[in-house]
């Protein structure tokens, strides 16, 4: 039976077994051989990844065709307005391609968040918005790449759940190993 490793991975964290480029590594974390990520997270993002030892579940956690819809929290700077949101709800033309349509609302800063190391920018007076958006796609950087193209950068990026998986009870830099396999 395959099995699933549920980790949240810190800032500064590449998706990778191999340390690259001064950063830590999934091998710093994850202390199982045969793991793989399904799907990425730059080293610039925090949160959820999912490592299973089965490549067929690594293809259907990351491939579109199945729909897996990816939660992620954003922190942008400034307050988007309702024609921002709707222009990533439509989809964005980003370098060539459109985006999927994707369900964007402002939300609260969670409650649960902990603090980034190192802390990002801070502009007394430039306020900062937290969006929850859902994609059933993930291109390179999109999430950054779509705020930025309705003029309201990134400044911090959560995935916070894939499919109905979420980092629930996990602590950055730590893992749980799933039960039971099904990633539906």
């Amino acid at each position: 039976m395959p099995r699933i490793i549920l980790f949240n991975k810190p800032y500064g964290v590449i998706c990778q077994f191999t340390p690259a480029d001064g950063h830590r590594s999934l091998q710093d974390f994850i202390p199982f051989p045969g793991f793989y990520p399904a799907g990425r997270l730059d080293a610039d993002s925090e949160g959820l990844v999912l490592l299973t030892d089965n490549g067929k579940l690594q293809n259907k956690i990351c491939s579109p065709k199945f729909k897996l819809p990816k939660t992620y929290w954003v922190q942008v700077e400034g307050k988007p307005d309702n024609g921002a949101l709707n222009a990533m709800r439509r989809g964005i033309v980003l370098n060539g391609f459109k985006t999927k349509s994707a369900q964007v609302s402002l939300m609260n800063e969670p409650s649960f968040l902990w603090d980034r190391k190192p802390p990002i920018r801070f502009r007394r007076n430039i306020p900062t918005t937290w969006l929850s958006l859902i994609l059933k796609e993930g291109k390179n950087r999109q999430i950054r790449r779509m705020t930025a193209a309705v003029f309201f950068p990134t400044l911090r990026l959560i995935r916070y759940a894939i499919g109905l998986h979420t980092l629930k009870g996990i602590a950055p830099g730590e893992w749980r190993m799933l039960a039971d396999s099904d990633i539906s």
